[in-house]
């Protein structure tokens, strides 16, 4: 007559005492201090990869250049330019900076990034 683990349902040999898919005791008791369930051994043999693309995407720019640049010819656009945004450099241009109050958030904004931080 067949044998099942009470804790999972495996069948079992004849002679087993141990489960050899989750470790119960066969008989459904649990195990005394002295006695070891079978271990068993998984190998994973995976070779999947992960095919997203989800890198860095942008220009690196270094956080400093842009600031400095920012402090003293923010009024100009000058760190605008640096960062590739032309139409904001010339609207910097013509307003002086959103009248200093564009280089003032510019400036707190540049604080706060990495360096490098990467421009779209």
């Amino acid at each position: 007559m067949a044998k099942f683990c009470s804790s999972c349902g495996k069948q079992l040999g004849e002679n087993e005492t141990f489960c050899s898919a989750c470790g119960a005791k066969a008989d459904g008791t649990a195990a005394a201090a002295g006695e070891k369930p079978v271990v068993v051994n998984v190998v994973n043999n995976n070779t999947n990869t992960n095919a997203n693309v989800v890198g860095i995407v942008g220009r690196p720019k270094n956080k400093w250049v842009a600031f400095f640049l920012c402090l003293f010819f923010g009024s100009l656009g000058v760190h605008r330019f640096y960062e590739g945004k032309i139409g904001t450099g010339i609207l910097y241009l013509f307003t002086l900076g959103l009248f200093g109050v564009g280089t003032l958030i510019d400036l707190i904004i540049l604080l706060c990034k990495p360096n490098p931080y990467f421009v779209y």
